[in-house]
């Protein structure tokens, strides 16, 4: 099962060093049966996407609650056992969570993919809506339209080996 690990770049930094993603439990996105209700499509990398996205924005939380993290969006995409990464039932309808799986142990960074990361041209839209999502989580309009313009960047795909060169 492919997962999608949001972190900041100084928790990439951190992973790399120590190799894997961690300590558990970990917080992840995946394609759960309550994304795809939502979503609406069979297509599984659209379904992938929709995930990836999750994750970008649950990223985006942790970027919000340090202020001394670099303003880029980090995605780590993994491919864990099925049984290993599990939604919570008792958020299957908080759409917030939609997505959502718990990984109870670290998982070895030799399992990862590929980095999803925000490209350079991002850094503005990232740190405005960082410091909205405060008041967009309260209902701000104007706050969520900034919260938004970070979405709007895709996250640029690259391999695990230049993890060193994102981090450097």
């Amino acid at each position: 099962m492919r997962v999608y690990v949001p972190l900041t770049l100084a928790g990439l930094a951190a992973a790399h060093r120590g190799g894997e993603l961690g300590p558990g439990p970990l917080t992840a996105y995946a394609v759960t049966p309550a994304l795809r209700e939502w979503y609406v499509s069979d297509d599984i990398e659209e379904l992938e996407y929709a995930a990836l996205n999750r994750a970008a924005s649950a990223s985006l939380r942790l970027i919000a609650g340090d202020p001394r993290a670099a303003r880029r969006r980090v995605v780590v995409a993994v491919d864990v056992a099925d049984g290993e990464a599990v939604a919570d039932p008792d958020h299957i309808l908080d759409a917030a969570s939609l997505g959502e799986v718990t990984i109870a142990s670290a998982v070895p960074l030799a399992k990862a993919a590929a980095v999803h990361v925000d490209s350079d041209d991002a850094d503005e839209d990232v740190t405005a809506a960082a410091a909205a999502l405060g008041a967009a989580d309260l209902g701000d309009d104007d706050a969520q339209f900034t919260v938004d313009g970070a979405e709007d960047h895709e996250l640029l795909w690259f391999g695990v080996q230049e993890i060193p060169g994102l981090i450097g």
